[in-house]
């Protein structure tokens, strides 16, 4: 079969090394240097829904799936469907779960979804009198899409001015902060939880954990990702199902209900409190870092499994996962998540011993793979535990070199509790 990767990043790479690794012959718009090893890699000038359609239609696709939000939002999946095309993502109107901060909350208020308190604010002068009504910490997030650096957590009043002046001025985000929600900020342990969903049946993945802040022990400014963590004991079974239930399958029931109906993955970001399992965002396709990490514990059945969700036999499919755990460790650039230098040389990848290096933001200039983004690579391992997965990890993370690199020490600790408990 024939696949299309849409997209260059990290987590398009570890998709198109698992469709390898299934026995298809794929191909990646526009990818970049560590997918080529694994896909035929297709340049693109620009990246409308239009482009992509020629692509397809030029290496004959069987199926496109699709990476990252934005081609999502911008109507990739109308215009391929249109075309009688097949492709796995939520058609734009379903893609508003991410596209909009507002939407989303105001969804999962309508239909009994747990989540923060919140309110929407679209002038500063009104932001500032709305946070008023929250107490501190606060979170202050931008309506729009914002590459996962959306989020600012304010300790204190004047904090919170400072962010509040960044997300409308455009300083801090662009144009996805000229509307902004605050919300209550709640206290627990963060989960990523991803579906492959088909309208009103679902497909939990193993649960995930992301490590969203830049520097060790959570601190520092939100990224889009320093690395994530998969294992069986994050959850419960009974969690498991409580959180497909009450989260993922209301949800799909709720699109459908609203005209809406949603096919794809499914990314529910979770806060697990005290008083239970609370929403903090939806995003409509696979997260980064943490698919790195997930493909790499699946051993068959990922093709089958989104062929089956398109093909309306999502019951029938099944995924053959491994034991244990795996781990990824994302190095990051010079300045990331603020102003990135890029042009850097990276050395040592060949030198990685069991881990996957999987390229984020990487580039061949002058015969030499350097720096060409935040992110740059998610050096990725499995184990028996997962202990072994991030000691495997760490020494492929070792081998490599380039100026300025900067990666988190901690990447799973919280998890390597749950071995002691």
């Amino acid at each position: 079969m024939n696949i299309l990767i849409v997209g260059s990043g990290g987590r398009e790479h570890a998709m198109a090394w698992r469709c390898a690794q299934e026995g298809h012959k794929v191909f990646c718009a526009p990818g970049n240097p560590g997918i080529s090893q694994v896909a035929e890699c297709i340049p693109l000038e620009t990246q409308t829904p239009e482009h992509f359609l020629q692509v397809a239609r030029l290496i004959h696709a069987d199926l496109t799936i699709v990476g990252p939000e934005v081609p999502l939002v911008a109507g990739i999946v109308d215009h391929f469907e249109a075309h009688g095309l097949r492709i796995f993502g939520p058609t734009a109107a379903a893609a508003e779960l991410e596209g909009s901060k507002a939407f989303s909350k105001e969804f999962m208020a309508r239909h009994g979804i747990p989540t923060a308190r919140f309110q929407v604010f679209d002038n500063l002068e009104d932001a500032k009198l709305g946070l008023g009504r929250f107490e501190y910490p606060v979170v202050l997030k931008a309506d729009g899409l914002a590459a996962g650096k959306g989020v600012v957590i304010a300790k204190t009043k004047a904090d919170a001015w400072t962010a509040l002046e960044g997300l409308f001025s455009g300083d801090l985000v662009g144009a996805a902060g000229s509307r902004v929600l605050i919300e209550d900020f709640w206290r627990g342990e963060e989960v990523s939880f991803i579906a492959i969903c088909d309208h009103d049946t679902a497909i939990a993945l193993p649960p995930t954990q992301d490590h969203k802040n830049i520097f060790d022990n959570d601190e520092g400014p939100n990224t889009g990702g320093m690395g994530a963590y998969c294992d069986d004991r994050i959850l419960s079974q009974e969690q498991k199902d409580e959180i497909l239930e009450n989260v993922i399958l209301r949800t799909l029931r709720g699109m459908a209900s609203e005209g809406k109906p949603f096919r794809g993955f499914l990314y529910a970001g979770l806060m697990m409190t005290p008083d239970g399992v609370k929403v903090l965002e939806f995003n409509v396709r696979l997260g980064d870092p943490e698919t790195q990490a997930l493909l790499l514990r699946i051993e068959a059945g990922f093709v089958d499994t989104i062929l089956a969700a398109t093909e309306h036999r999502l019951p029938s499919a099944h995924l053959q996962l491994s034991t244990g755990a795996t781990a990824c460790v994302v190095m990051a650039a010079h300045g990331y998540p603020g102003k990135v230098r890029t042009g850097d040389r990276i050395s040592g990848i060949e030198n990685s011993g069991e881990a996957m290096v999987f390229h984020a933001g990487t580039k061949f200039e002058d015969g030499e793979l350097k720096t060409a983004g935040g992110r740059v690579l998610g050096v990725t391992a499995g184990g028996a535990t997962l202990q072994e997965a991030l000691n495997r990890a760490y020494r492929g993370l070792g081998s490599i070199h380039f100026d300025g690199m900067q990666f988190r020490r901690d990447i799973g600790q919280k998890g390597l509790k749950r071995y002691t408990n």
